[in-house]
C-alpha cells in the first residue's frame, strides 16, 4: 500500500459541522486518506456562529464540509449554488468548495435510496420527522417509488409541506400500524433523548421493517425493540457509511473500492 503523504502546506483539509460532533467522520475519512494515499486531513467541529464558519471555508480553502443537525437547512443561503440532490429537498449535508465557489449537496438521499432498495415499494410506511433528514427520507422513498406514507411531525406546518410535495399524507401521530417505520429524529439518540422510543410498541410489533437514521448509538430503543421482535432493521450506520464514502468522492474524485469503505467504516467504529 502506497503510504499517505505527511501532513504538510499542500495537504487539504476537510471538516464537519454538527450540534454534537461525533468522531466517526473522522475516523472514517482520516482512514480512507490512508488507505488510497491521499494528502488530506478531516477535523470535526462545532459552531454557534454558522455564518463565520461556512465564511471561514470560503477564506481558508477548506475543501468540504459535511453538514449535520440543526444546519441543514440554515446553511442554504450561505452557498453559491445548489446541486440537484440539495434544491430538490431544500436540505444540505454536503458543501465543496471550488475555488471560492461553495457548491451545496445531499448524500443522504442517495444513501436511503440505496438502502431501501431491495424493499417491496407496496409497503404502507411511517417516517417520523420534517427535519433535513426527515426531507431526504421523504424524497429517497418517494422517487424510489413508495406511495403509500404518513409523514409524522409535531410541526404541522414543515410536515404537511414535505408530505404534500411527495402526495403523502401528514398526521401529528401514528395511528395505523404501517409495514415500514422510519425514525428521521433525534429520538434515541445519544444525550437528553436517549431513552425516547421513537414508535409506540404495538406499532413497531406490527412492522415488517424498522429503520432509525440515528447513528449513535447504533442500537436505539427502537431498533432494539424491533430486533427483539424478529424485525429487519436498518441502521444510522449503515446510513453514515454510504453517506461518508459519497461525500469523500465530492471532496477528493476518488471512488474507493467497497473493502477500502468496510476497512473505514470498521475502522471508525472500533475506535470511537
Amino acid at each position: 500500500m502506497q503510504m499517505k503523504p505527511l501532513i504538510g502546506r499542500d495537504t487539504r483539509l476537510c471538516m464537519s459541522l454538527s450540534a454534537r460532533p461525533g468522531n466517526f467522520g473522522s475516523r472514517f475519512h482520516n482512514r480512507l486518506y490512508e488507505l488510497t494515499a491521499l494528502d488530506f486531513v478531516y477535523k470535526s467541529f462545532s459552531t454557534t456562529d454558522l455564518d463565520a464558519a461556512i465564511g471561514g471555508i470560503r477564506a481558508l480553502d477548506i475543501r468540504g464540509c459535511a453538514i449535520s443537525m440543526p444546519f441543514k437547512e440554515a446553511v442554504i443561503p450561505l452557498l453559491d449554488r445548489l446541486a440537484l440532490s440539495a434544491s430538490a429537498i431544500d436540505s444540505v449535508n454536503t458543501i465543496v468548495n471550488d475555488g471560492g465557489v461553495l457548491s451545496g449537496h445531499n448524500t443522504d438521499y442517495g444513501a436511503v435510496v440505496d438502502l431501501v432498495a431491495d424493499l417491496d415499494r407496496a409497503m404502507p410506511f411511517v417516517v417520523r420527522g420534517s427535519g433535513g433528514m426527515a426531507k431526504a427520507v421523504v424524497a429517497a422513498l418517494g422517487d424510489s417509488g413508495f406511495r403509500n406514507g404518513v409523514i409524522v411531525a409535531r410541526n404541522e406546518a414543515a410536515g404537511r409541506a414535505i408530505a404534500d410535495r411527495y402526495g403523502f399524507v401528514w398526521a401529528a401521530e401514528p395511528e395505523a400500524e404501517p409495514a415500514l417505520l422510519v425514525n428521521a429524529t433525534p429520538r434515541g439518540m445519544t444525550g437528553a433523548d436517549a431513552d425516547l422510543l421513537a414508535f409506540p410498541p404495538a406499532m413497531i410489533a406490527g412492522c415488517r421493517t424498522a429503520f432509525d437514521v440515528v447513528q449513535y448509538p447504533v442500537a436505539t430503543p427502537f431498533l432494539r425493540a424491533a430486533a427483539d421482535a424478529g424485525k429487519r432493521c436498518i441502521t444510522g450506520a449503515e446510513v453514515a457509511t454510504l453517506r461518508a464514502a459519497q461525500q469523500f468522492v465530492l471532496y477528493t474524485g476518488v471512488t474507493p473500492s467497497p473493502a477500502q469503505v468496510t476497512d473505514a467504516a470498521d475502522w471508525a467504529r472500533a475506535h470511537p
